[in-house]
This record gives C-alpha cells, sequence and structure tokens, in this order.
C-alpha cells in the first residue's frame, strides 16, 4: 500500500521559496498543498507540484492522525512542530 504524503514534512526544490520547510496538508492529483504556520497558514495553503519537493520525516504521530482525518489543526501547532524539526536537523548537522 502506498503511503500517503499528508502529514509529512517537505522542503521546496524550486521557486522563489526554495529551501523553505512546509508540512503537507494535503493531497490533489500531482499537486501538494503545504503550510508553514506563518506565511502560509492552513486557510491559505501553498499549492506546489510533488516533483518540486523533498519529502521528509513525518510530524508527530498526534498531529498527523489529524491532519489525515482531516480534523482541527491550528497554524500554531505546525509552526511548532516545523521549529521542532529544524531543532533536530540543526543538531545532526
Amino acid at each position: 500500500m502506498r503511503e500517503t504524503m499528508v502529514g509529512r514534512f517537505a522542503r521546496s526544490l524550486a521557486g522563489h521559496d526554495k529551501g523553505n520547510l512546509y508540512v503537507i496538508t494535503a493531497r490533489e492529483g500531482g499537486y501538494l498543498y503545504l503550510c508553514d504556520g506563518v506565511h502560509r497558514r492552513l486557510a491559505n495553503p501553498k499549492k506546489k507540484k510533488q516533483k518540486h519537493l523533498q519529502p521528509g520525516g513525518p510530524v508527530p504521530a498526534e498531529l498527523r492522525e489529524r491532519l489525515i482525518k482531516e480534523e482541527t489543526v491550528f497554524d500554531h501547532e505546525i509552526k511548532y512542530v516545523i521549529k521542532q524539526y529544524q531543532g533536530k536537523e540543526e543538531a545532526n548537522v
């Protein structure tokens, strides 16, 4: 069974937002909808082709389940998990 991309981190590989880290909140065809909780909020996600993204690890399980089930998620939660993930990336470098 193919794993869903919703509820995973993704880094932009192309465009003016190259290098930015997002959380994938939805999928539609070949496009993914991305949020960062600051500039791209859940009310206005960024639509980007999957080939222009580098997938990362999954977000924490509870938040991932809520994204997959399309339950209520807040922008500050997205912002918090991105900040935590970036801290882990910097610690591994």
